[in-house]
């Protein structure tokens, strides 16, 4: 959810794939990547101006990853354009070559972005050349010990619109199964590029302890 700076871009084909090979299986199953889990961290928002980095907690609401989909909210807590902390609901895209591929298709990212963001997470690049093939629709990622994935900021929940941050792009994620730890970079052509969210999990919620509670609609 950053301030928006510059620039613009094209769409290309869509990432949901459709008539996949009935073989194709699921990411591996985590524990980590479930309902109710916390992850905390940062998010780099650096521009040619300044160094900027905020506070950010990330929930998972919902995980369905026999249809590639889960959702989450995410609060940035030291904004400076913003008098609280600012508090987002996104969805999310697993890319497990059944639902949805390494290409997105849409949000103005086209083949080329994806390529240039997926390449940045080390994981990523034993399956760089079958991507660039056909976005990766015959890799078979069920022993991966990673989970790529997709976030989309849907609405604002706790703020209007006009807070001066946008949602308008999304997160390339890439998620370890190992330690529960989260990296991703958010695509917006009109923000400054390669914005880097790290986050670990966390016992928060879990413990007796969670995040203040918010309607979701």
């Amino acid at each position: 959810m950053p301030v928006r700076v510059v620039e613009s871009s094209s769409s290309s084909a869509p990432s949901q794939v459709s008539g996949s090979s009935p073989g194709h299986a699921l990411p591996p199953a985590c524990t980590l990547l479930s309902v109710g889990q916390a992850f905390a961290g940062t998010q780099n928002v650096s521009s040619s101006q300044k160094d900027e980095a905020w506070r950010v907690n990330v929930r998972i609401q919902g995980c369905d990853l026999d249809h590639g989909y889960l959702c989450g909210t995410m609060e940035a807590l030291n904004v400076p354009l913003a008098d609280t902390p600012v508090v987002t609901f996104w969805e999310g895209e697993v890319v497990d070559t059944k639902n949805y591929t390494f290409f997105t298709g849409k949000w103005e990212a086209t083949s080329e972005d994806d390529i240039r963001h997926w390449s940045k997470f080390p994981s990523f690049v034993p399956f760089l050349s079958q991507v660039e093939v056909d976005g990766g629709k015959s890799l078979d990622l069920s022993n991966c010990p990673y989970i790529f994935m997709r976030w989309k900021e849907q609405y604002f929940v706790n703020v209007g619109p006009d807070c001066g941050l946008t949602i308008a792009g999304f997160y390339y994620v890439c998620f370890s199964c190992i330690d529960g730890t989260i990296n991703g970079f958010y695509y917006d052509p009109n923000s400054s590029p390669f914005q880097k969210l790290e986050l670990k999990s966390t016992n928060e919620g879990r413990s007796g302890f969670s995040f203040s509670s918010y309607e979701l609609q």
